[in-house]
Order: structure tokens, then C-alpha cells, then sequence
């Protein structure tokens, strides 16, 4: 079955940066769409970014753009986040998901299948 494990996550101080990695699993991706997203605590999981596993086409959240960078190897099976200029209002449990690539709007939650465990960002002051 597909599996989604992330990794990268950890403590960081206001304006260092981080790299998320998303190893998946169990299918051939080459038709998917790769998203990241995150939640704080009593906040709505909130949309950062995606990317077309085929192309590479990517999509940014305005909060994360020109900061955040989505990526993938191919050979590796592995989607990144690159993180920089992290800010405290980054803090949040971040998700990797995977989506069949058929929807229209790959900024909602509902429009992926599957899911990561999630990995903890807490960027202090």
C-alpha cells in the first residue's frame, strides 16, 4: 500500500531553515501531485505547497512563497521542503500527501488520498 514518511523536522531559531523529505511507497507516482501541508495547534491544516511528480509544476501558500522551496528526486521516491527565513508562526505538525493528479484544486486536504504521520517544525523566537 502507499506509504508517506517524513523526516527533517526539529527545533530551529527564528530565520534558519530546514529541509523536510517525504520518502514514498507502495505505487508508481509519476502521475501523482505532492502536496505539503501544515497544522497548528487549534488551527486548520493549511496548505503550503505542491508539485506535479511529472513536470515538476509547482504551486506556493502566499504565506510561504519566496521562503519555501518544493522539490523532487525521481530516483530517490522523495518530495522536499526547503524551508528558509523560518519564522515562530511557522511552528505546526507538517503533512506530506499524495493526490491521484485528476482533481482541480490541489489546495485542500480532501482532495488527497494519502498521508504522512507528520513531522514536528518548532521555529522559537
Amino acid at each position: 500500500q502507499v506509504q508517506l514518511v517524513e523526516s527533517g523536522g526539529g527545533l530551529v531559531q527564528a530565520g534558519g531553515s530546514l529541509r523536510l523529505a517525504c520518502a514514498a511507497s507502495g505505487r508508481t507516482f509519476s502521475t501523482y501531485v505532492m502536496g505539503w501541508f501544515r497544522q497548528a495547534p487549534g488551527k486548520e491544516r493549511e496548505f503550503i505547497a505542491r508539485i506535479r511528480w511529472s513536470t515538476g509544476t509547482t504551486y506556493y501558500a502566499d504565506s510561504v512563497k519566496g521562503r519555501f522551496t518544493i522539490s523532487r528526486d525521481n530516483a530517490k521516491n522523495t518530495v522536499y521542503l526547503q524551508m528558509n527565513s523560518l519564522k515562530p508562526e511557522d511552528t505546526a505538525v507538517y503533512y506530506c500527501a499524495a493526490s491521484s493528479g485528476f482533481s482541480i484544486d490541489y489546495t485542500i486536504a480532501q482532495t488527497y488520498s494519502y498521508w504522512g504521520q507528520g513531522t514536528q517544525v518548532t521555529v522559537s523566537s
